[in-house]
């Protein structure tokens, strides 16, 4: 896997198009920083649309398991926070 680019949030505002650009054409993410913390990325609307896809699956797995294997006063919340848990 290539390592993808890490730019600041600056230095992204100056060559914004070119940022999208990539992400767009070469399907490569820019990953954003403030303060030196990785806080947002650039991704292609593709992944986006595929990484929601994976994720409402993912809830809807996690929801049909407990619902086989039905156990009293589990919250949504709880489902919730499995779900982002295992996709870290």
């Amino acid at each position: 896997m290539t390592q993808m680019p890490i730019e600041s949030i600056r230095d992204v505002r100056a060559h914004l198009a070119e940022v999208v650009e990539r992400a767009d054409r070469d399907d490569q993410p820019t990953v954003i920083t403030r303060r030196g913390k990785e806080v947002a990325a650039v991704v292609s609307i593709e992944v986006l649309r595929k990484y929601q896809q994976w994720e409402e699956r993912e809830i809807n797995r996690i929801i049909d398991e407990r619902m086989a294997n039905r156990s009293v006063g589990v919250p949504i919340e709880d489902v919730m926070q499995e779900t982002l848990a295992r996709s870290e």
